[in-house]
């Protein structure tokens, strides 16, 4: 366990020296607006699964997929398609207490403009990422710290535009708390808060090291070891990257379906270990 704690300290020291390195860059001119400015919250849905997939006693896949709907002229919340998410990775348990996990994303994102010209409809963004996660039991609750490294290219929906590079160095801190039971377990209902900051770095970030900062909370319900189900409230902002002064705000509906299944024989299988997406 000290290994494990010694791991997540070099790895947060190492995150927060990444942020740091970040130049803050006036423009040509040397002038900078005089107040930061906030746009009116944008409404999204997302409909997310999360497989965690048993291979052997220590290896597991892990297979998401995330639908995400963004608010139109018209109808709010689940007004036009804006991203396809799919995250896959090979994740290893160390412990009942860290599991560490390494794969690759394609997401495909969609141009929510309300009218599209001389521009492509949808492209799609790569990503690699490793994760390391730490999970501390209480008597009646679930205490979760995630650390999260992606590097990601993305580009514009304008015909000759080119792929960028940037990582984002991602901590979330989350709880999970049963309600109707003294743990969690079968037929247990929970209440989850997390709060996570995404912050990013790359040549192209001048001015706006703080992608995203997300505060959720959702009602969870077990309905067996291997299958969970959750729906949650989400308000989150963030620096637009050409322009660090101007902050996005969105509102985001989430449903979340987990399931673990697990092939092995019964006279193969552990206990219950505490992982979670």
């Amino acid at each position: 366990m000290k290994q494990h704690k010694q791991l997540y300290i070099t790895l947060l020291v190492l995150m927060l020296l990444s942020v740091t390195t970040v130049s803050f860059a006036q423009n040509e001119e040397g002038e900078r607006p005089a107040n930061s400015k906030f746009k009116e919250p944008v409404t999204r849905l997302w409909i997310n699964t999360y497989g965690n997939i048993r291979l052997t006693d220590r290896l597991f896949w892990i297979a998401q997929t995330h639908f995400r709907f963004q608010e139109s002229a018209t109808t709010p919340f689940l007004g036009k398609p804006a991203q396809i998410y799919n995250r896959h990775a090979i994740s290893y348990l160390f412990s009942k207490k860290f599991v560490m996990s390494l794969g690759g994303v394609l997401r495909v994102n969609f141009n929510t403009k309300d009218e599209i010209q001389n521009e492509k409809s949808a492209v799609p963004e790569w990503r690699i990422w490793h994760q390391y996660q730490f999970a501390t039991p209480f008597p009646h609750m679930m205490m979760y710290h995630r650390l999260r490294i992606e590097h990601r290219w993305t580009k514009g929906y304008q015909p000759d535009s080119e792929y960028i590079f940037r990582n984002r160095w991602r901590y979330m801190f989350k709880l999970k708390i049963p309600l109707n039971k003294p743990k969690l377990g079968t037929k247990t209902l929970y209440l989850s808060p997390e709060a996570e900051l995404i912050m990013q770095s790359g040549r192209a970030v001048i001015d706006s090291p703080m992608e995203d900062l997300r505060l959720h909370t959702s009602l969870g319900y077990i309905i067996n070891p291997r299958l969970t189900v959750a729906t949650g409230l989400m308000y989150s902002m963030g620096q637009e990257l050409p322009a660090g002064y101007i902050y996005n705000q969105k509102l985001t509906l989430r449903a979340h379906i987990y399931f673990a299944p697990d092939w092995r024989k019964v006279k193969d299988k552990l206990p219950i270990i505490h992982l979670d997406d």
